[in-house]
């Protein structure tokens, strides 16, 4: 490969070549040519995440792409074409995650909402030392003197953003099949009626299916694809050991790839 001229674009007969290349020599011309071929990446998490949050209205997109551009160059730096994983799974989810991280810190919920959920959180964690188990969100509600429907309404603002992570990276096969969930709906055009309304009916679906898992899946789901801890670090949140959140993440996704791939057959 000649650095000294200006490169090629970046396909599919080439980019191996790109990728050997810049593992040697880290060269910031093949590190921004690999920023240009995946650019879309970036714009199309973006979207999702402008579309889903309502709280995101009042951000403006080019900050959310900015957001999504730091995930970027971070995969581009983690990234090992040995494992045999396309670069565009691997980034994807690494862009939407730090989109999710600044809004994270940008603080978006109500601070009602944010008081609520620590007592949520409370709750669990009294009823936990007691049962010694999983504990149920209904048993949750009872203890806080709620309707199950306002814990399932307030448990919505984390699920949300744990159902974005899910739904937007969730393959139906190996890491070849690239066609997310949002994918398979039938309109292109995001601005037409139909395609909304399937959006917000796959959401539902997946919410749906989520609230259906023991309240410590839920839990460890929403501390690992919302608020990106690591098994160790929910670990020590939970006070459980690292094998064990294995073993409870396991089964949630078990279960949850069922539900989801039910969800895309329908609308496949």
């Amino acid at each position: 490969m000649n650095k000294k001229n200006k490169l090629p674009e970046i396909n599919e007969e080439n980019e191996k070549e790109y990728w050997a290349e810049y593992q040697k020599t880290l060269s910031p011309q093949i590190r921004e040519a690999i920023v240009k071929k995946y650019a879309g990446l970036v714009r199309y998490a973006a979207n999702r995440i402008k579309i889903s949050f309502k709280n995101t209205r009042d951000i403006e997109f080019c900050d959310l792409e900015g957001y999504g551009s730091i995930g970027l160059l971070e995969a581009i730096e983690r990234y090992n074409p040995s494992k045999n994983i396309k670069f565009k799974s691997f980034a994807l989810w690494r862009v939407h995650g730090s989109i999710i991280d600044a809004l994270r810190d940008l603080d978006i919920l109500p601070r009602s909402i944010r008081q609520k959920l620590k007592k949520i959180d409370k709750a669990r964690e009294i009823l936990e030392s007691r049962i010694k188990g999983d504990v149920k969100p209904e048993e949750i509600a009872n203890m806080m003197g709620i309707p199950i429907e306002e814990y399932n309404e307030l448990m919505r603002y984390n699920i949300d953003f744990a159902v974005t992570s899910l739904s937007e990276i969730w393959y139906l096969g190996d890491d070849s099949d690239e066609l997310s969930i949002i994918d398979t709906l039938k309109s292109s055009d995001r601005t037409n009626p139909e395609y909304m309304a399937e959006r917000q009916a796959v959401q539902k679906e997946i919410v749906k299916a989520i609230k259906k898992l023991p309240a410590k899946e839920q839990e460890i789901l929403i501390l690992y694809y919302y608020e990106r801890l690591t098994l160790k670090e929910i670990g020590k949140v939970l006070e459980i050991s690292e094998s064990r959140v294995s073993q409870i993440h396991t089964k949630a996704i078990q279960d949850l790839r069922y539900s989801l791939s039910e969800i895309k057959k329908s609308l496949l």
